[in-house]
């Protein structure tokens, strides 16, 4: 048998290994921001607003670049792509290490570590798992990535903590930026790699043949869009805008229970290693929740299966803020809320994967990730304002719960399906 191309294929398996575990290590250092957020506020002498604007920028600049730089993971390469993140994201901490003003925090923690996390999460490595996958195995591979991924939560938490207690949080910060530079070396084995002349080569596959075949599937499918053309074709899409609506709804709880979770349980009398472990448990369940969700975007809806999450996110919130409050039930919303924490981040990129295809998936999936994001910017800074304003976190809170019915509404009727029914290939005869 012959190849057809002088480079080495990557198996489906190596890329979702390296992807899934790329994403461990990228969103487990990421979830752990919200235990530098008191130490660091004390030692500079802060107010909570100030590291709470940091993260929210770095949620913002990371759903900015991402179509663009979901744009490079298209057209150049998801490897290349992850290790230029990787860069960025190890400086970036690195610097933040050494923040000791409130520019410096927001260049570093913001800006640096905002445009790493873009090279090295969701879009870029959902959209090279959804390439290597066929389309009936896309949805699972998605939910077991995203299930590795949460993994990271998990360990990086006790650890974090387990740092900072021991060493301060500067030094905790340096040694999250060694593991950070691992992502490069995870990044390596999915690239293409050039085959010497004669090794598992043929003169045929160096020059391969037309065949009738081959030329009837290339002429039955539409031209290459251009990056300019596949984004305002989505943004003209109803179904891509609402969705989008909903993921902004899931970036303002995520990042709002991320940061100030811990710092409102200590407020209300309750140790701060409970606070870790609540976001630990978030991680650990979360797991459980990305491969649920996988495997039910598989057989349902997945704008159903959303809805059906916003949903359960409000009532968790409510039964959260009205119940007493005990290191008991911290731990059970925190479970709770881990099955439902990133197990729409599958759902969705699934769904635009059936809207627009896999060709321009990283982008794609990158320009709903950012309203995700603009979400996300408004629930870290929002909540440390409010905080900072009223002295609680209780309109915060109640923002969540409405927002969750919001959510649950404007997905429900989204229909998933080819925005492009005129250019679906007729099957093979």
């Amino acid at each position: 048998m012959t190849q057809a191309s002088s480079y080495k294929p990557v198996s489906p398996l190596t890329v979702l290994w390296c992807g899934a575990f790329i994403m461990t290590i990228s969103l487990g250092i990421r979830h752990s921001f919200g235990l530098f957020l008191q130490p660091m506020s004390v030692s500079n002498e802060w107010g909570r607003e100030v590291f709470a604007f940091s993260i929210a920028l770095q949620n913002l600049v990371w759903g900015l670049a991402q179509p663009f730089v979901g744009r490079l993971a298209d057209r150049f390469g998801a490897a290349l792509t992850m290790i230029g993140g990787a860069v960025l994201y190890t400086v970036g901490l690195y610097l933040m290490a050494d923040a000791q003003t409130p520019s410096m925090l927001t260049f570093s923690a913001g800006i640096l570590i905002g445009l790493g996390l873009s090279g090295t999460t969701f879009p870029v490595v959902f959209g090279a798992v959804s390439r290597a996958m066929p389309p009936e195995k896309r949805s699972m591979a998605m939910g077991i990535s995203m299930a590795l991924g949460s993994l990271g939560q998990f360990a990086f938490l006790p650890g974090g903590l387990y740092l900072i207690n021991r060493m301060g949080w500067s030094s905790a910060l340096v040694v999250l930026a060694c593991f950070a530079s691992l992502i490069a070396l995870l990044a390596y084995p999915l690239l293409k790699r050039k085959l010497k002349p004669g090794k598992g080569m043929t003169p045929a596959a160096t020059t391969p043949q037309p065949s009738t075949v081959a030329t009837a599937a290339v002429a039955s499918q539409p031209p290459e869009q251009g990056m300019w053309a596949a984004l305002g074709e989505a943004l003209k899409h109803k179904a891509f805008l609402m969705l989008s609506v909903g993921y902004f709804v899931c970036g303002f709880q995520i990042i709002f229970i991320n940061i100030h979770l811990p710092s409102y349980i200590q407020d209300q009398g309750i140790s701060a290693s409970a606070g870790s472990a609540a976001l630990a448990l978030i991680g650990l369940f979360n797991i459980l929740g990305s491969y649920l969700a996988g495997l039910l975007g598989g057989k349902f809806r997945k704008p159903m299966v959303l809805s059906a999450i916003y949903g359960l996110r409000g009532v968790l919130v409510i039964a959260f803020v009205l119940l007493p409050l005990s290191e008991w039930s911290v731990y059970l919303f925190a479970a709770g809320m881990g099955v439902l924490w990133l197990s729409t981040v599958p759902l969705t990129t699934g769904t635009v994967s059936s809207m627009f295809g896999v060709n321009n998936l990283a982008m794609l999936g990158g320009l709903v990730f950012l309203f995700h994001q603009l979400g996300a910017f408004v629930g870290g800074w929002a909540g440390g304002w409010l905080y900072d304003t009223t002295g609680s976190y209780t309109i915060a809170w109640w923002v969540c719960v409405a927002l969750s019915v919001l959510a649950a509404l404007i997905n429900w009727p989204i229909k998933e399906q080819s925005a492009k029914p005129q250019h679906a290939i007729a099957p093979a005869t």
